[in-house]
């Protein structure tokens, strides 16, 4: 890229200017030079909250000037003058970025919560500036319409394409009025996530049940020790502790013998957002479904559902309800066959009253050891934690041939740990943190994001480092952090994230994503070895003996297998059709966020009462600050993707094929958004995904297995023809988030 010398002297001067600004207040900002730390990791050591708000300043000034020396170029506009160069732009703010929205969610308090509010409308108004910037729009446009003389190879045309569609989807054919009133829609939009996030954390820390020792009966031994370290943390000492996060609360509801505190904790739990407080996130809501409509409509769609979809794998709102609705129907029906065979054990407890929401878990515990004799607790001490992350470092060295060394680096916080990952044949693939255990400053739920994003620099890859974060059970004196079989099956499914992120080796930084309904099959897939026989004698060891799980315990296990699948099914496809509903609106008109909810799940589509979608609206934090709105769905539509590509390994009769997994990596994993998704896909597997396995892996599943694989299409191949909006442009990514970071279920 040629820059005149007059161009090189203002990126100077603006560094000198906001080095001799805001940074003296702060000291020496680590993010102001070049890391010297191991392996290139965040100094986190030596970052603190008061050194964010210069580093923004000046990574937007320095990313400003990069674009104005692209715009002031006279030489004819060319992929490497205009593209190339806006491809390698911005790269100190998107690094500043990354490492504030990660600790934002993994680390947070009361100053980065406040600095958050300040920060992401900047940074909403910083990419407006750059995405509506006329200038810039021109020359891009000149270089897309001249692409056939450009001789560009494959990786330079899909470049040339994602960048020409983002700045359309986000608004750069718009007219002066309409990108001013775009403008301060993004901004509106950044400040309400950052509103909604902070209050579902500070929903989830408010509330605590302290129980006296009289009012535990039914709990086992492992939940109550848990409470009684929590209670004796928050200077309870003669009481029990249950909270809101997954740890405390499901043992709780599946062991409590107590129905009226069952109901109790779980209704605090649904309640999030919605108790007309402060935290209430009601309006909101109104607010999020008011804008983002009116975005859709200035960009020339009908909703926000279908701005999002139209750059999916989908592509069409009608092809995302065609699937949910296909297995909305039999797991509902699954659902309430398994409501059925719970009603005579809840009348023994309860003669005259209803089986309700929080009955669920209880009654299908006490369910499933009467049919399988099976106790989730008796399963427990075979899944340490240690040892199921041994368990995914064996399954990824068997696969790859990849191992994990322990290092010393720096940390954000005491309890993280971290890795280097090497390749095959040792050579430095990446670094990997983990952040296990649930505490106040902490998102709930789990993720996976970088730290540091895979790019090359003068010719080299520079190594991602990657963070897995997560909330499960912590270790109490004398017995450490045993699983759940949900947990570890989470842990699986996050490390296939960062499996994914640690083998990119993508050329630009702009091919780095991939399609939302893309990006979970390289995690779903990995849970499909979790609880597979041949993997668990690897690492389902008993914590105290060192016994392999036994065979019978593994036999209860697969014929357990679709136990409860109903239900599951059911929660996770009503927070999809409920998350698409809310984004499908083509007016706005004030509404009851809850009664919108009731509408669209139990009086339209027959939801029981006895279940609730996996996320009510005031706290479903995946579609309102976590970059999934109209996008819940991306978890099942993938799945018709993770389950056939696991019949592949199936149909080698070799679980752990090398070759299989070499193909898998090279040919998808590796590549990034360098292909469209399902491209990507078929040269992996060699065909279109059939959605059988992924039926069969939910019961339902009622069809022959000889039927052509073409009439079990899901329809997750693209929509050819399918209507885009404006010129035919896929739906660019929603509003601007610090960082893209993929979250469990």
């Amino acid at each position: 890229m040629k820059r005149t010398v007059g161009l090189l002297s203002t990126l100077v001067l603006l560094m000198t200017l906001s080095s001799c600004g805001s940074d003296r207040k702060s000291g020496e900002n680590p993010f102001f030079s070049e890391w010297d730390t191991p392996y290139g990791v965040p100094p986190f050591d030596r970052i603190r909250p008061e050194h964010y708000l210069p580093a923004f300043e000046r990574a937007m000034s320095l990313h400003e000037a990069e674009i104005d020396a692209i715009t002031s170029n006279n030489d004819e506009p060319t992929f490497e003058n205009v593209i190339l160069a806006y491809d390698n732009s911005g790269q100190m703010l998107a690094q500043v970025s990354l490492v504030f929205g990660m600790l934002c969610d993994a680390d947070t308090n009361e100053q980065m919560q406040a600095l958050q509010e300040q920060v992401m409308p900047l940074l909403a108004a910083h990419a407006d500036k750059i995405r509506l910037n006329e200038k810039l729009f021109e020359k891009v446009k000149r270089v897309y319409d001249n692409r056939a003389a450009e001789e560009l190879d494959a990786e330079q045309t899909r470049l040339l394409q994602k960048t020409y569609d983002s700045f359309v989807r986000a608004g750069a054919l718009l007219d002066g009025e309409q990108k001013a009133r775009l403008k301060a829609i993004n901004e509106e939009l950044s400040l309400a996530a950052v509103k909604f996030g902070n209050n579902i954390l500070a929903e989830n820390n408010a509330y605590v049940l302290f129980l006296g020792a009289d009012e535990l009966d039914g709990l086992p031994s492992g939940v109550r020790d848990q409470a009684r370290e929590k209670a004796q943390e928050l200077g309870k000492k003669d009481s029990f502790a249950f909270t809101l996060h997954k740890p405390s609360l499901i043992p709780f509801l599946t062991y409590s013998s107590k129905r009226e505190l069952r109901e109790k904790l779980y209704k605090a739990y649904l309640n999030r957002g919605n108790n007309d407080n402060e935290y209430d996130n009601k309006q909101l809501i109104n607010d999020f479904i008011r804008l983002r409509t009116e975005k859709a409509h200035l960009l020339g769609y009908p909703s926000y559902a279908a701005y999002v979809v139209a750059d999916e794998m989908a592509r069409t709102p009608e092809a995302v309800y065609g699937l949910l609705d296909e297995i909305w129907t039999p797991a509902l029906e699954r659902a309430k066959g398994e409501l059925a065979e719970m009603e005579p054990l809840f009348r023994k407890d309860v003669p005259d009253g209803e089986f309700e929401s929080w009955d669920w878990w209880y009654y299908a515990e006490k369910l499933r050891k009467q049919n399988y004799a099976l106790d989730e607790e008796m399963l427990r001490p075979y899944f340490a934690l240690e040892n199921v992350q041994g368990g995914i470092f064996f399954l990824a060295n068997r696969l790859y041939g990849i191992t994990f060394r322990p290092v010393s680096v720096p940390l954000y916080h005491p309890e993280a740990t971290a890795y280097e990952v090497l390749d095959a044949d040792e050579s430095h693939l990446g670094v990997l943190y983990f952040d296990f255990f649930p505490r106040a400053g902490k998102g709930q739920g789990a993720w996976c994001g970088n730290y540091v994003e895979q790019t090359y620099k003068d010719g080299e890859r520079v190594a991602p480092v990657v963070s897995i974060v997560a909330n499960f059970t912590r270790p109490t004196t004398g017995t450490p952090a045993l699983l759940t079989l949900d947990e570890a099956e989470t842990l699986f499914h996050e490390f296939g994230h960062a499996l994914h992120f640690l083998f990119h080796d993508v050329k630009y930084r702009g091919l780095t994503e991939v399609e939302g309904d893309f990006v979970e099959l390289p995690s779903q897939v990995m849970e499909n070895w979790a609880f597979e026989p041949e993997m668990l004698k690897h690492y389902a060891v008993h914590y105290r003996t060192g016994e392999v799980i036994p065979q019978h315990l593994v036999d209860k296990l697969r014929r357990s297998a679709l136990f409860n699948q109903g239900f599951a099914t059911t929660e996770l496809i009503a927070a999809s059709l409920s998350d698409m509903d809310i984004h499908s609106i083509t007016e706005y008109e004030p509404f009851d966020p809850m009664a919108f909810e009731r509408n669209a799940l139990s009086e339209r589509r027959g939801l029981i009462p006895q279940i609730e979608p996996r996320y009510r609206y005031p706290y479903f934090a995946h579609i309102f600050n976590g970059g999934y709105s109209a996008g819940y769905y991306f978890y099942t539509w993938a799945e018709v993707l993770d389950k056939d590509a696991f019949e592949a390994f199936r149909e080698s009769g070799d679980l752990f094929n090398r070759k299989v997994a070499g193909d898998f990596r090279r040919k998808l994993l590796a590549r990034g958004g360098s292909e469209d998704g399902m491209s990507l896909y078929r040269a992996f597997r060699g065909k279109e995904p059939d959605k059988r396995a992924m039926l069969r892996s939910r019961g339902l599943w009622n069809g022959p297995d000889e039927d052509a694989a073409e009439e079990a299409q899901s329809g997750v191949e693209t929509q050819p023809g399918a209507p885009d909006g404006p010129e035919n442009a896929p739906a660019d990514a929603k509003e601007l988030t610090p960082i893209q970071a993929v979250r469990e279920q």
